[in-house]
């Protein structure tokens, strides 16, 4: 069964939609994972550059068909043989409304994507999801159905407290929804080299978290990244291929947190 992961963060633009893309492309392409990614984000940012990467002109279904039919196997969109994407468009704003229509309970709300998950769980390695970065339906529904979060932490003050009130907001759900997820690491992402406010906050973060919570690979600040949000992501060039090695870096100790994990419950 599918182990499934939301990248989380309550601060916007720390990086977690391209850290869900690339955590999801070197599953697939260097460690031989079959990978679901998930776009709950109206904005639609990780269907684009997923669609733009495989020269995909059109995205028919969408996730919020998927939640008003409640099959979400018929969204489904087949990148490549071991790459799925549920992509997701501005129509999906109207979660909410929908959610509230369909039904009375509020734990049914939140955990109707852990129920519409249950029939395709057994068809992947990994499932990943990409969520707005706030306090809302959206966060709720993936949180339920994870199994696990990584959490995206942009190395400045206000993602660090984004990712305290996540964390929070974590044990709330926990308390009142009985939410069971685990938190699989700290990532932090855009670092400059040797800028002191980037390394003070890290380890502030090692502090609040835990030195064996944040991970040690970061993801660096690379202008390459920002070429792949016009041209899809590459494999041309060794400015490529410097770009994918901090991400396949991080995405192997990803694996290995959650194998740990895995192997840890087996014995509770």
């Amino acid at each position: 069964m599918a182990k499934t992961i939301v990248m989380g963060n309550f601060k916007g633009g720390v990086g977690k939609t391209k850290v869900s893309v690339m955590t999801a492309w070197e599953m697939v392409h260097q460690f031989g994972k079959k990978v679901l990614l998930i776009d709950m984000d109206p904005q639609g940012n990780a269907s684009t550059l997923i669609a733009r990467s495989a020269g995909i002109t059109e995205l028919q279904n969408t996730i919020f068909t998927g939640f008003q039919t409640g099959d979400l196997k018929s969204t489904i969109l087949e990148v490549e043989e071991n790459l799925h994407l549920i992509p997701a468009s501005l129509t999906f704003k109207n979660l909410p409304k929908f959610l509230y229509s369909k039904f009375e309970e509020e734990i049914e709300q939140v955990s109707y994507l852990k129920q519409l998950l249950e029939p395709i769980k057994d068809d992947y390695d990994y499932i990943l999801i990409d969520v707005p970065p706030t306090i809302s339906d959206f966060s709720d529904n993936a949180m339920m159905a994870a199994d696990y979060v990584l959490i995206i932490l942009q190395a400045q003050e206000l993602s660090l407290e984004g990712s305290e009130t996540y964390v929070s907001y974590l044990q709330f759900m926990a308390d009142n929804y009985d939410a069971d997820i685990q938190v699989a690491g700290v990532l932090p992402v855009l670092l400059r080299p040797g800028s002191r406010v980037d390394e003070s906050t890290v380890e502030r973060a090692k502090e609040l978290f835990g030195d064996d919570n944040v991970m040690t690979h970061y993801i660096k600040h690379l202008e390459r990244l920002k070429a792949w949000d016009v041209t899809g992501i590459t494999d041309k060039d060794q400015h490529d291929r410097k770009a994918h090695k901090v991400f396949i870096d991080a995405t192997k100790e990803l694996i290995q947190k959650v194998g740990h994990f895995e192997e840890a419950g087996k014995y509770e």
